[in-house]
């Protein structure tokens, strides 16, 4: 094993203790990159289809900046002072968040020759708790899908446990990353299941944090209701470790939360004997509208996910958790429709600031007015998902259908909020620690095969898109494979600020498991790469 495939916290020990230098961690984590990640993603995208076994992962490799932050941590620490939580750890951004003097494409076209005057607040913590920056990594543009094939940076970030796979999305290039050992923590955002649905498909630990746990200032925003930054990494210490540096107040955002942040390592390990785990039977099929009528039609989950679920139900039952079966989440099936109107609106509204004027790309084309150099640049700059969603958004948002849509999905997410809060209510009938479910309704789907398909696409976030309407924490983890050997997750939801108590379920069961054979599986990307 190599100092790259070492979990963030073991790093910190070994980084402190002077058994080896945060330059040799970075260097390590380098070198992994040239050995599997291929062309980074770029506008011209010429010889990526050449390269179908790398995993394309980067936009941007900030290797000299990532050495002189690594070199001061290595000061400090020769200097007899502490760097900091994360001292020496390498990880990777997603390329919608801003970093000062670095490109900040938000995987656009039209934010394609940006260079961000100031860092966001989460990158900004991490650096400060002394994480090393490797770089920004690919995404759906403006985040918008579940494949991360909708960048206009090409190519697009692979599945590393099949290269002919998307690694899920919009945060692919975070979950890709850290499965293939590019870095042990990646910083990502889930506005709809987009941290929590790639880290399934790659076989990884994702977490989505409650709304405003963590800053949002520095985010390049789709839907201001919904975005949530939160930690990617390999195992749950590692992402307790990466939230504790992240989390808390920020003045610079009126959104996060004013509340004190606990400390998510010191009870980690702490029996689960008692705690009550929720399974509903809402969560074991999809609904999605009837293509051949009206209304919805619904079809169970492969079993290879319903059981890999009900097994880890089992583990934790093994460890005293109580499972409690049968707890009703009826407004769960609405969850896309509601999102697909309550986001939209939200995207046509944050994507105004587009226009050619201020900064982002302008179109070269010799114009007559403003209005035509408007056109002419949202045009040329934005791609076919961010044009779908300023249409959508500004007829649903209109005064004559607002009403019929905006309104009426508004009121949704209030009763997906109140199945969660009946759930978790501590003097009601279920009175729930956490809900245990599927994290997503298949594994990784085929590069190209869901692709184009917009509403096809968005359900692959059915059962991850309730939290975010809810605002409610979440994580996933690994728990398995199916028959093509493709990761399985599954998902814990809790409630309001339980982040300690889901890390500390997780943690049960990843220990629980460390033994099972499913856990020795490494990425076939890594094969001849990793010592």
């Amino acid at each position: 094993m190599q100092l790259c495939d070492l979990p963030a916290y073991q790093l910190v020990e070994m980084i402190k203790r002077r058994q080896v230098s945060a330059v040799e961690v970075l260097e390590s984590t380098l070198q992994r990159i040239q050995a599997v990640d291929g062309l980074p993603g770029s506008l011209a995208a010429e010889g990526g289809a050449l390269e179908t076994d790398k995993v394309h992962a980067f936009i941007t490799l900030t290797a000299e900046r990532a050495r002189r932050q690594a070199e001061q941590v290595d000061e400090a620490i020769r200097a007899g002072e502490d760097p900091g939580p994360l001292a020496g750890v390498p990880f990777t951004v997603k390329d919608i968040f801003c970093v000062r003097d670095t490109p900040s494409t938000a995987g656009s076209r039209i934010l394609a020759n940006f260079v961000a005057p100031y860092t966001a607040t989460p990158v900004a913590r991490m650096e400060a708790a002394g994480g090393v920056m490797l770089g920004k990594v690919n995404l759906d543009e403006f985040t918008y899908g579940s494949s991360s094939e909708s960048s206009a940076f090409q190519p697009s970030p692979r599945n590393p446990w099949d290269t002919s796979r998307v690694p899920g999305g919009s945060s692919g290039g975070c979950t890709a990353a850290v499965a293939a050992g590019e870095g042990p923590l990646s910083l990502g955002t889930d506005t709809a299941g987009s941290i929590r649905q790639p880290a399934a498909f790659c076989g990884v630990v994702g977490m989505k944090p409650t709304y405003g746990r963590v800053s949002r200032y520095g985010l390049i925003a789709f839907g201001s209701s919904l975005d949530c930054p939160g930690p990617v990494a390999h195992q749950v210490r590692d992402a307790a470790l990466m939230l504790q540096a992240i989390a808390g107040r920020d003045p610079r955002d009126a959104t996060a939360a004013n509340i004190p942040v606990e400390d998510y390592l010191a009870r980690l390990e702490e029996e689960v004997r008692g705690l009550r785990i929720g399974l509903s039977p809402d969560y074991f099929r999809i609904t999605y509208p009837d293509p051949q009528g009206e209304g919805f039609r619904q079809e169970p989950l492969p079993a290879a996910i319903s059981d890999a679920v009900m097994r880890a139900a089992g583990r934790l039952a093994e460890l005293g958790a109580d499972i409690v079966e049968d707890v009703p989440m009826p407004h769960t099936r609405f969850g896309i429709p509601a999102y697909f109107v309550i986001s939209r609106v939200e995207a046509a509204s944050n994507l105004h600031r587009y226009d050619g004027v201020k900064y982002g790309y302008r179109t070269p084309d010799y114009v007559d007015d403003l209005n035509e150099m408007y056109r002419r640049t949202r045009a040329q700059g934005f791609g076919p998902q961010p044009k779908l969603r300023i249409l959508m958004g500004m007829y649903v948002s209109a005064a004559q259908y607002s009403q019929q849509y905006y309104t009426l999905a508004l009121r949704v997410r209030t009763l997906i909020r109140g199945d969660f809060e009946a759930a978790f209510d501590p003097a009601g009938r279920y009175r729930l620690h956490a809900l245990l479910t599927p994290t997503t309704p298949t594994t990784a789907f085929p590069i190209g095969d869901v692709y184009g398909d917009s509403v096809l696409m968005q359900y692959a976030d059915q059962l991850t898109v309730p939290a975010n309407h809810a605002g409610i924490p979440g994580i996933s983890l690994p728990a398995g494979f199916d028959e093509a050997g493709l990761p399985i997750g599954v998902q814990l939801l809790g409630p309001d600020f339980s982040e300690a108590l889901l890390l500390r379920l997780g943690r049960a069961f990843e220990m629980v498991t460390a033994e099972d054979a499913w856990r020795q599986r490494q990425p076939p990307v890594l094969n001849g790469v990793r010592g």
